[in-house]
């Protein structure tokens, strides 16, 4: 959430940002991984198959990065995010519980997973949240189940965008690499969390990520709803209706 918009301040090329980014990215959530498969939490079965088209869909997505309007991502995406916050404050249900399956596993896999991994590798933002929403409202799994199947496709989009930014020569290494060590201790903290405290953790961390990051999304300079709030907020002023 952080980590992006912190390179774009310094200066880095944003195409440079972006691949030392998914880097970290990539080493955090490989590493999340790693630690809920040493505690057989992911579904390996029907996981690897999900796994491939989410890789496919990351890769497809850098592919595209010049080709779609940033602006309209950087207006729908806090939106988005809002609602996936909203959702889970609003279902006390959201536990150790599955829930009722809506589609099928097949049909989950061909549509959904490679539109948010192509999601992931054109702008990134909210993606792990996005798989989550989309493993419970779809697929019924449990809060913690959604959890561990979401890193694992996390992982896969990010390597599959990482591996078109290693051939395309854009990644920073010095930085990258000092990025991912850390975010590899991140992970490894962050999923012991999640398997220690299950829901009571997720849920309220969930909302809070969602809201900090369409927060930050929406005070950008270059995002056109903040933009516009603000705009009118200095209409406001300048004609006296705020006093």
């Amino acid at each position: 959430m952080l980590t992006l918009p912190a390179l774009f301040i310094v200066g880095i090329d944003p195409l440079a940002a972006m691949a030392t980014n998914k880097l970290q990215a990539s080493s955090a959530s490989v590493s999340a991984v790693w630690a809920f498969a040493r505690k057989r939490m992911i579904d390996w079965r029907a996981g690897l198959p999900m796994a491939i088209l989410s890789f496919a869909g990351g890769a497809a997505g850098a592919l595209s990065i010049s080709l779609l309007d940033r602006a309209f991502l950087q207006a729908c995406v806090p939106v988005l995010l809002i609602a996936v916050a909203g959702y889970f404050a609003l279902s006390p249900k959201l536990n150790e519980q599955e829930r009722k399956r809506r589609v099928s596993t097949a049909c989950f896999a061909a549509t959904i997973v490679p539109l948010i991994g192509f999601y992931d590798g054109i702008f990134g933002p909210g993606t792990g949240s996005f798989f989550m929403v989309a493993f419970t409202v779809l697929l019924g799994q449990n809060i913690l189940q959604a959890v561990c199947n979401s890193k694992l496709l996390n992982a896969s989009c990010n390597l599959g965008a990482l591996s078109v930014f290693v051939l395309s020569d854009s990644i920073i290494w010095h930085l990258a690499l000092t990025m991912a060590a850390c975010a590899i201790i991140g992970a490894q903290a962050g999923a012991r969390c999640a398997l220690h405290f299950g829901p009571r953790l997720i849920k309220p961390l969930l909302i809070t990520v969602c809201c900090l990051m369409a927060t930050k999304l929406l005070l950008s300079d270059n995002n056109p709803i903040g933009e516009w709030v603000r705009q009118c907020w200095i209409q406001l002023i300048s004609t006296g209706q705020v006093y």
